[in-house]
């Protein structure tokens, strides 16, 4: 039986996840798995991924053969490097080193942060500020005007349609 390390898409659709899984390479995308690796989510910003590396470098050891997807995802983590070292037969010790250096050179960079000149607020004169507040309190006294004053003539009121229908007289024949 050959094993390989590939993708099963999980998710609705057109919101794809991935499990990195080890499968028999005969079995459907999403068919029956051996092992559940980690997880890829590619929607996100930046892409999510995780991979349990001890689970991984075992399937690498006994001969599973990543797909082009999967190996660049373990590129990306440090396993596959991992295991390339460990297939020089390295001692522990330097392998330990040289992925501690790896681990320095690929990891995340933080994003360069400009600082930009804001200016502070200026306080508004005292006027200003006084002027919503009168406002309001012209707001309040403009119904109580328009209550005080004669209705205006039915000639004076714009033409508009209402949802109301005068009933038609009928004619006598």
């Amino acid at each position: 039986m050959s094993v390989r390390l590939r993708l099963t898409r999980m998710g609705r659709k057109k919101r794809p996840y991935y499990r990195i899984i080890a499968v028999d390479s005969r079995k459907k995308r999403d068919g029956s798995f051996i092992e559940r690796l980690g997880y890829y989510h590619p929607l996100n910003d930046p892409p999510t991924i995780s991979v349990d590396g001890e689970k991984t470098l075992k399937w690498l050891r006994v001969g599973a053969q990543p797909s082009y997807t999967v190996r660049s995802i373990l590129r990306k983590v440090g396993v596959w490097y991992r295991f390339k070292l460990e297939k020089r037969k390295l001692p522990e010790s330097q392998i330990t080193e040289m992925m501690l250096e790896w681990m320095k050179e690929n990891s995340p960079k933080e994003p360069e942060v400009k600082e930009v000149a804001v200016a502070e607020p200026v306080a508004a004169p005292e006027e200003e500020v006084a002027k919503p507040e009168a406002s309001v309190a012209e707001a309040v006294a403009a119904p109580e005007e328009e209550a005080a004053k004669p209705e205006a003539s039915p000639s004076e009121e714009p033409k508009a349609d209402s949802g109301e229908e005068k009933p038609k007289e009928e004619k006598a024949d």
